[in-house]
């Protein structure tokens, strides 16, 4: 019985350890505003992309914000895979020495990386 439990807490501490390193979007609310939550080591990779491509800034008569649309005129660039897997769903746009995390479907900035 003593083996039994040992193992099994075993298991369970395995697996939640690859799900806490795994995780790395976190989506809160409802809707097609919902917030995503990025963790602190994916903000800075996200931060180094941009600088070492220097991605070039687009630029529009509003000021692009989170909730907002973006203009359809706009071209939403693919987020690359090293920016983590759960991120690869969305588009951004770099405006104003930010990035925006933009749902490619209803075109809303779900996010802003700062």
């Amino acid at each position: 019985m003593k083996k039994l439990f040992l193992l099994s807490a075993a298991a369970v501490l395995i697996s939640t350890g690859a799900f806490a390193q795994s995780t790395v979007v976190t989506t809160t609310g409802t809707g097609h505003a919902a917030a995503v939550q990025i963790e602190p080591e994916y903000r800075t990779r996200i931060k180094s992309y941009v600088t070492e491509h220097r991605v070039r800034p687009i630029t529009t008569k509003e000021k692009i914000i989170v909730g907002a649309t973006v203009p359809s005129e706009v071209e939403l660039e693919a987020v690359p895979a090293d920016w983590g897997p759960s991120l690869t769903k969305y588009r951004y746009v770099y405006s104003g020495e930010r990035v925006m995390l933009v749902d490619p479907g209803t075109r809303t900035v779900v996010q802003e990386i700062d």
